[in-house]
C-alpha cells in the first residue's frame, strides 16, 4: 500500500483541543512578519485546520503598541478555522495578562512560544531560552493556564542544542501544568533553520505525553506531511515557510491527509485573485504605505511560486511589483502578471 493509500484509509478520529474540535490535521505556523491576519484568512478559506498568529510579546501587550494590536486581531469569518494567538514572555504576571488579552481578542486557544531561536527573543530569556530553564517554563504555563478559560498549548524545539535535547521532559511538564497540545519543531535552537528537521526525533515526545502532538519543520507538501506523521507518530503537522506565496497549501495538506489524494491546484487567475486579496487585506489592516511595504515579500512569493524565481518573462514585472509605491500600480501589475494565457507558469 502506498503512503497516500495508507493516509486516506486511516481516517483517524477528529482532534479535540479542549472544547475545540478540529476539522483536519494541518496547521499554519506562526511566522513573524509573514502570517498576518490577511494570510490567515486566506489559509482558512482554503481549508487550513488551524491558523496561528504571529508571535506577540507580553511587553508589547503591556505597551499597547500598534504592531501587537494588529497581531492580536482575531476577527472571524463564518465557519472559519480555529484561531490561535501565540505569546512569548518570561514573567508569570506578564504572560497571564497577555493570555487574557489574547482570549479577549477572540483566540480559540493560546499558544506559548518556547521555541523561537532569534537572539532578540532568547536574549530576553524567552522563546527557546526557556528550554534551558524548565522550572521557569512550567511556572509560565501554569500562570497562563490559570488566567484564561480557553486551552493553552506550547510550541518548542527539540532542545537548546544536541547536548540537551529535553523536549520530552518539557512536554511532560507542560502537560502536567494543563497544556492541551504540544508542537515540536524538529530542530534545536542552535540549528536555527539549518540542516533538516528531525521528524523521527519528535516520536520521543509523542511517546512522553497523552495530549496531541504536532510535528513542525520542513513540510513542503502533502507527501512530506504524510511522511512526517509516519516518522513522528504525531497527530497533526504544522506548515511554515512553504505556505508563503501559496497559503492554500495548508488546506491542500489537510485534504490529502484526510482523503489520500491531492486536490486541483489554483489556476493562474485564481493565484492572482489571492494575491490581490492579500494585498487588499494588508492595506485595510495597516494603511497604504505600511501595508504595501509589508506586502512586497508576499507578492514576490506569489510570483515565484507560480512562475519560478528565475522566469525571465516576468522578471521585469516582478521587479516593478515589489518596488511599487502606489497601491493602484501594484494591483495593475498583479493583473498583468497573472493574466491567463499571457505567461507560462512553472511546472
Amino acid at each position: 500500500m502506498t503512503t497516500a493509500e495508507k493516509v486516506g484509509a486511516e481516517t483517524p478520529s477528529a482532534l479535540q483541543i479542549g472544547p475545540v474540535r478540529l476539522s483536519g490535521r494541518a496547521f499554519l505556523a506562526p511566522m513573524a512578519g509573514v502570517t498576518d491576519p490577511a494570510m490567515r484568512h486566506i489559509a482558512e478559506r482554503y481549508g487550513a485546520s488551524v491558523t496561528v498568529s504571529e508571535m506577540i510579546t507580553a511587553a508589547g501587550v503591556a505597551r499597547g503598541d500598534r504592531e501587537t494590536a494588529l497581531r492580536l486581531a482575531a476577527s472571524r469569518d463564518t465557519n472559519a478555522a480555529p484561531r490561535v494567538i501565540q505569546i512569548a514572555a518570561r514573567d508569570p504576571k506578564e504572560i497571564a495578562a497577555a493570555a487574557r488579552h489574547a482570549e479577549e481578542a477572540g483566540a480559540d486557544w493560546v499558544d506559548i512560544n518556547m521555541g523561537c531561536p532569534c537572539k532578540r527573543v532568547t536574549g530576553g530569556l524567552a522563546g527557546a531560552a526557556l528550554m534551558r530553564d524548565l522550572d521557569q517554563a512550567a511556572v509560565l504555563i501554569a500562570a497562563a493556564r490559570a488566567a484564561i478559560r480557553v486551552p493553552v498549548s506550547v510550541k518548542m524545539r527539540l532542545g537548546w542544542d544536541d547536548a540537551s535535547r529535553n523536549a520530552s521532559e518539557l512536554a511532560r511538564r507542560a502537560e502536567a501544568e494543563g497544556a492541551s497540545l504540544i508542537t515540536i519543531h524538529g530542530r534545536t535552537r542552535q540549528q536555527f533553520y539549518a540542516g533538516r528537521a528531525d521528524w523521527a526525533a519528535i516520536a520521543t515526545v509523542k511517546r512522553a505525553v497523552s495530549v496531541p502532538v504536532v510535528a513542525n519543520g520542513d513540510c513542503r507538501g502533502p507527501e512530506d506531511a504524510a511522511q512526517m506523521l509516519e516518522m513522528s507518530g504525531a497527530d497533526a503537522v504544522m506548515i511554515g515557510r512553504a505556505a508563503q506565496g501559496r497559503p492554500w497549501l495548508v488546506g491542500d495538506i489537510a485534504h490529502y491527509l484526510a482523503a489520500g489524494r491531492r486536490r486541483a491546484q489554483p489556476s493562474l487567475a485564481e493565484r492572482g485573485a489571492v494575491a490581490r486579496e492579500h494585498l487588499d487585506g494588508l492595506l485595510s489592516q495597516m494603511g497604504a504605505g505600511a501595508g504595501l511595504r509589508h506586502a512586497r515579500k508576499h507578492l514576490a512569493s506569489y510570483v515565484d511560486e507560480a512562475f519560478g524565481a528565475a522566469n525571465a518573462e516576468v522578471a521585469g514585472l516582478r521587479r516593478a511589483l515589489v518596488t511599487a509605491n502606489v497601491a493602484e500600480d501594484a494591483f495593475r501589475l498583479i493583473d498583468s502578471i497573472f493574466s491567463a494565457g499571457t505567461h507560462e507558469a512553472a511546472a
